[in-house]
């Protein structure tokens, strides 16, 4: 009786400790919404979170318990927008930003140093990847030209290479060593992954969505296997993102269907245990490899799941959050809603001219792109650089289109959104 009782007690123990998705303790979060677009770790204790509208750093040695700010938009006033970070070791990493600079710390993030030797100086870096003991890429950017930065001596020096003739932007790069790796991001006629095998030199394009203003967002290879990987798929008006996903390196590519249009972060543990999420979801779980999501109500406005093994991995969003054993008693932000763009169509339906405008709170990136009801591609309407807090007014002649309901894609720096307009 008593051998049994005790089998009993073990046994729901480990139902009880099931590993859970967590908002992080000790971090601090947004009232607003504004997102963490980016986490990395070294290992399970030592890590970074990376806020984008704030432009601030946090450094955790516990295992994301505690949390302490490193830097923040006081200390490199200029309004940055920072979109990434990664780390080679303990002291050397990187902070990419959405505005023309790019930073280096040697200390473990202490101090910071804009990088100046980039030539040309690259315009945005949305993807980084440190590979090996010093060899470190970045890519940029949503909004084009697109571009590759490459240093092989820790970021002493770079070479800058310009992948326009591949790609309309780029988001994410992903190495499996010092010369092979892939890079993710948009084309003309839909979202792309590209492989290299040469460090950067020379590129073949191994996927295609074949949706043009899709793009394939996030990259993830399985810890153990990196034949199985997985791409996140953003796409557009009332089109559903998707899950990519491979098991023979890259070579055949199957899709699944996922339940939000700007779905951007992935994360496995199995080859068919994950996770997807994006700017007006939480964490979306599947274990089926993608044909099925579950929505565990849990999270909000995911850029990054960082997996460390089949027990640890991490995510930013609304806050970071952390895939763990552990009870962290954390309030969940994932009801606040994240502010985007403040957009007003001054008349719908339109005759002629379609006008809106937009209040842009701080300088930003914007392109503003017309699709048909379908979520078909129609054009490019503006690809605009705003240099302060201003409300602008648009304009654009659509006489041209048949009558009928079309979408209107905005894409800035924190998010991208739809919003339908009627054409007498």
């Amino acid at each position: 009786m008593k051998l049994a009782t005790l089998f009993f007690l073990l046994f729901s123990l480990s139902l009880t400790a099931q590993p859970t998705w967590q908002p992080a303790p000790n971090i601090i979060s947004n009232a607003n919404g504004q997102r963490f677009d980016d986490v990395f770790f070294l290992n399970e204790n030592l890590g970074w979170a990376a806020n984008g509208y704030y432009a601030a750093v946090y450094k955790t040695t516990d295992g994301g318990l505690n949390w302490t700010e490193q830097l923040n938009e006081n200390n490199i006033p200029g309004g940055y927008y920072f979109r990434n970070i990664e780390f080679l070791n303990e002291d050397i990493g990187f902070i990419g930003t959405l505005n023309g600079a790019f930073f280096k710390t040697i200390d473990g993030g202490s101090n910071w140093t804009e990088v100046t030797n980039i030539t040309p100086n690259p315009n945005a870096i949305c993807g980084l990847d440190a590979v090996g003991t010093s060899t470190i890429y970045g890519c940029g950017a949503y909004f084009n030209p697109a571009h590759i930065i490459k240093s092989t001596d820790s970021g002493d020096t770079w070479t800058f290479i310009d992948m326009s003739s591949y790609s309309d932007g780029l988001v994410e790069v992903l190495f499996l060593d010092e010369l092979t790796g892939f890079a993710s991001g948009r084309a003309s006629d839909g979202g792309i992954i590209l492989k290299t095998i040469d460090g950067g030199l020379t590129w073949t394009e191994i996927y295609n969505t074949n949706l043009s203003g899709e793009y394939v967002w996030k990259l993830q290879t399985l810890e153990g296997n990196s034949n199985v990987m997985f791409g996140a798929v953003s796409s557009t008006g009332g089109n559903n993102g998707k899950l990519i996903k491979s098991i023979d390196g890259g070579v055949s590519w199957n899709s699944f269907e996922s339940v939000e249009t700007e779905i951007q972060a992935v994360g496995f543990i199995t080859e068919n245990h994950g996770w997807m999420g994006g700017h007006t979801t939480g964490f979306q779980e599947t274990l089926d490899g993608g044909q099925t999501w579950t929505d565990l109500n849990i999270g909000n406005n995911l850029n990054r799941i960082f997996i460390i093994n089949s027990t640890r991995a991490y995510a930013s969003g609304t806050t970071v959050y952390k895939y763990t054993d552990e009870t962290l008693n954390v309030q969940d932000f994932s009801q606040v809603d994240h502010q985007h763009l403040d957009i007003k169509i001054l008349e719908n339906p339109v005759e002629s001219n379609l006008q809106f405008t937009i209040n842009f709170e701080s300088d930003d990136n914007i392109l503003i792109e017309l699709y048909d009801i379908s979520g078909k591609f129609l054009k490019q309407l503006s690809r605009d650089v705003i240099t302060q807090k201003t409300l602008k007014n648009y304009n654009f002649n659509v006489s041209n289109l048949v009558s009928g309901t079309y979408f209107i894609d905005f894409h800035n720096n924190s998010g991208r959104s739809a919003l339908k307009f009627i054409k007498n």
